[in-house]
C-alpha cells in the first residue's frame, strides 16, 4: 500500500473516530473584538522509504511568532476557492512548492490561535528531491522532521509557562535542535489523535 492510500485511510477512519482533540486556546485580549480569522497550513509530508514532514523556521524580524517552527500556510483570501488552495498557494509564496507537485489527502481538525486564527491543516504527499526556496521575508530555514517521530506521543511533552499573569500549559516536541511548540506542536498531537498512525501501518 502506498503512502498516500496508507495515511488516506487513516485520516478516513480517524473521522469517523471522537479522539480528544486540543481546540485552542482563549483569544489575546487585544483580539477578541477582531474575530476569528480562517486560516489554512499544508502538512507536507514528503515521501520517503521513512516519511518526513517539511516545515519553516519563522524569521525573527516578523511581529508575530518570530523564530517559531511552523507549517507553511496563512490566512484564506477572498481569492481563495477553499482551505486546501489557500494552503497550497501559501506553501507555494513560502517555499516555492509547486501546487501540481502536491497529492492532497484530505483536511485534519482546525485549531484556534491564541491570537485570533481558526487554523485548517491540509495533508499532502509530495515526492523527494524537489527543489524549495523560502522566501525572504517570511522563511528563515526549511527542514524535514520524520513523520513518526513527530506522531509519537512519546515526543509530544507538556510544558508551562506564566504569561500575561497566569499559567499557560502547551505542546512541544524537540527534533535535531528544533523547538517544535504552540500551535504547530498542538495540531501534530491532534494528527496523531485522529490519525492513529501506529495502528493504520500495522
Amino acid at each position: 500500500m502506498s503512502l498516500a492510500d496508507t495515511l488516506r485511510g487513516a485520516l478516513e477512519r480517524g473521522h469517523r473516530r471522537r479522539p480528544e482533540l486540543i481546540l485552542g486556546d482563549v483569544l489575546e485580549e487585544e483580539e477578541v473584538g477582531r474575530g476569528i480569522t480562517p486560516a489554512a497550513v499544508l502538512v507536507p509530508i514528503v515521501e520517503r522509504p521513512d516519511p518526513t514532514v517539511i516545515l519553516t523556521l519563522r524569521p525573527e524580524t516578523m511581529r508575530k511568532h518570530p523564530g517559531q517552527v511552523s507549517f507553511p500556510g496563512g490566512r484564506i483570501d477572498p481569492g481563495d476557492a477553499d482551505a486546501v488552495a489557500a494552503a497550497l498557494r501559501e506553501a507555494e509564496e513560502e517555499i516555492g512548492l509547486a501546487p501540481a507537485a502536491v497529492e492532497v489527502i484530505g483536511i485534519a481538525d482546525r485549531y484556534r490561535t491564541v491570537t485570533g486564527f481558526e487554523v485548517t491543516p491540509v495533508l499532502g504527499i509530495l515526492p523527494p528531491g524537489l527543489s524549495l526556496t523560502p522566501h525572504p521575508g517570511e522563511v528563515a530555514a526549511i527542514f524535514e522532521a520524520p513523520l513518526a517521530y513527530l506522531l509519537d506521543p512519546r515526543h509530544q511533552q507538556v510544558r508551562s509557562a506564566e504569561w500575561r499573569g497566569r499559567e499557560r500549559h502547551y505542546y512541544e516536541i524537540e527534533w535535531d535542535g528544533r523547538r517544535i511548540w504552540g500551535a504547530t506542536a498542538a495540531m501534530i498531537v491532534n494528527l496523531t489523535r485522529r490519525l492513529a498512525f501506529e495502528d493504520a501501518r500495522s
